[in-house]
């Protein structure tokens, strides 16, 4: 049950009975057939740990469950929709970028700092992305949600990808992250984020970027 792109800002997922769709709240446009939405308080496939998670870090996204037989659009702000298959990889999203996915997939949170230790925090706390990253892993289809669009930038190990904290969207492999600077901490006092940081990925995989360094 992949979903459809309609356009750049639109999706349809066709639901039967005994599949489900995972969506952010508010993010159901136009419906036809005998769908139910339900707001899903556990964290989706994550359950509780993962709920409480994000709400520990104040990072809560409510999510709510999608049911029944027929087909629903969605999309949210008028952002550009792109579309993401996994075929048993695991995919790492902002969760404020997050517009569906399917229920085939085990979602779970992983704190950031776990992938740069004490980095992971500090990116958290300067670039103004999450300490809490949603994983999505298994085999279906993801929507995200960007600023004028997303690209595809392959992550190698003899290519590193240093990206704008703010442009970065999602990503997917076996990638580590930390965020680095060309200046010096005395440099950086009184800076925002900006290009005074960036965030470097590296091992193999791929990172979506948005077009646009606005926050969603």
């Amino acid at each position: 049950m992949p979903f459809e792109r309609i356009n750049g800002k639109m999706v349809r997922a066709h639901l039967v009975p005994g599949q489900r769709v995972f969506s952010q709240r508010g993010a159901m446009l136009a419906y036809t057939g005998e769908v139910s939405f339900t707001p899903n308080v556990m964290g989706g496939q994550g359950g509780v740990m993962s709920m409480i998670g994000r709400r520990v870090a104040n990072e809560d996204t409510p999510l709510m469950t999608v049911e029944g037989r027929g087909s629903v659009m969605f999309g949210h702000g008028g952002h550009h929709v792109h579309l993401i298959e996994l075929n048993g990889e695991t995919l790492y999203v902002e969760a404020d970028r997050l517009l569906a996915f399917e229920g085939s997939l085990q979602q779970s949170t992983m704190f950031m700092g776990s992938q740069g230790g004490v980095m992971g925090i500090v990116r958290g706390q300067v670039s103004g992305q999450g300490l809490f990253t949603t994983q999505l892993s298994g085999k279906g289809s993801v929507a995200v949600m960007a600023h004028g669009g997303v690209i595809e930038l392959p992550i190698t190990p003899q290519q590193p990808i240093h990206v704008d904290p703010q442009a970065y969207v999602a990503h997917r492999g076996d990638v580590r992250n930390k965020l680095s600077s060309a200046l010096g901490w005395r440099d950086m006092i009184g800076r925002g984020s900006g290009e005074a940081f960036q965030l470097e990925l590296s091992g193999q995989g791929v990172v979506y970027v948005q077009a646009s360094e606005e926050k969603l």
